[in-house]
């Protein structure tokens, strides 16, 4: 009887690693939300371009979601996606309460961590509605692409579903994040499209440059995740 029980037991690797992905997932998410609120300048002779801080770990998150998509399938990377707008929701909510509680007498910093994040609100709507339209329209437009050619140009499911959703989310973010600044005269116009710009085709070039890294993650995931191979 115990020979039998050792022997049909599933070794401890069977839960794969859809739980780090959906972390790394989340984490980046949240911190990119919360560097999102500082604009970069930076110049290149002539041409001048602005960029917020989430663009650092942000464009990895459309990385990481074209992992779950070709490996997890539609319906996983959803759930993370969905909980990444949950988790997002939750931030804004705490921040919000913590900014509005008084702040005790010997504490000197209340304005500068108002400043901070007490904008992060704003830009927690921003990013969750940029978020969703753009990280859903990634995973579906990969998917479709998947089905179409199977296996087969995973380069131009990379790609594909990248261009839609980083342009969707760009435009969307940019557009709530920053348009009420444009409506009451505090931001010109020409700044948002250097930005909106700027930032698509920065993540676009993200998304090329670690593409080669991306095809080691993704052929790595696939011949050793079990809920890949199960699904095949």
């Amino acid at each position: 009887m115990r020979e039998t029980t050792e022997t049909t037991q599933k070794p401890a690797t069977i839960r794969g690693y859809y739980d780090i992905i959906a972390v790394l997932f989340v984490a980046f998410l949240l911190v990119s939300n919360i560097a999102a609120t500082k604009l970069i300048g930076a110049s290149i002779g002539p041409i001048k371009l602005v960029f917020d801080g989430g663009a650092i770990l942000f464009p990895l998150t459309y990385i990481l979601g074209d992992v779950l998509s070709e490996v997890y399938g539609f319906r996983r990377a959803r759930r993370v996606i969905v909980t990444g707008f949950l988790v997002q929701i939750l931030a804004s909510v705490v921040f919000a309460i913590v900014v509005a509680l008084p702040p005790n007498s010997d504490y000197a910093d209340q304005e500068a961590f108002a400043a901070v994040v007490g904008v992060v609100p704003r830009f927690v709507a921003a990013s969750t509605l940029g978020f969703l339209c753009g990280q859903l329209l990634n995973s579906y437009v990969l998917i479709r692409i998947k089905k179409r050619w199977g296996e087969k140009h995973l380069w131009a499911r990379l790609m594909g579903s990248t261009l839609v959703g980083e342009a969707v989310d760009t435009v969307v973010f940019c557009a709530v994040a920053w348009g009420g600044l444009i409506l009451a005269g505090d931001m010109p116009l020409e700044t948002i499209l250097n930005l909106t710009v700027v930032g698509f085709i920065y993540k676009m070039a993200v998304e090329a440059i670690l593409l080669p890294v991306t095809y080691a993650v993704v052929g790595w995931l696939k011949a050793r995740e079990p809920l890949y191979l199960e699904s095949k």
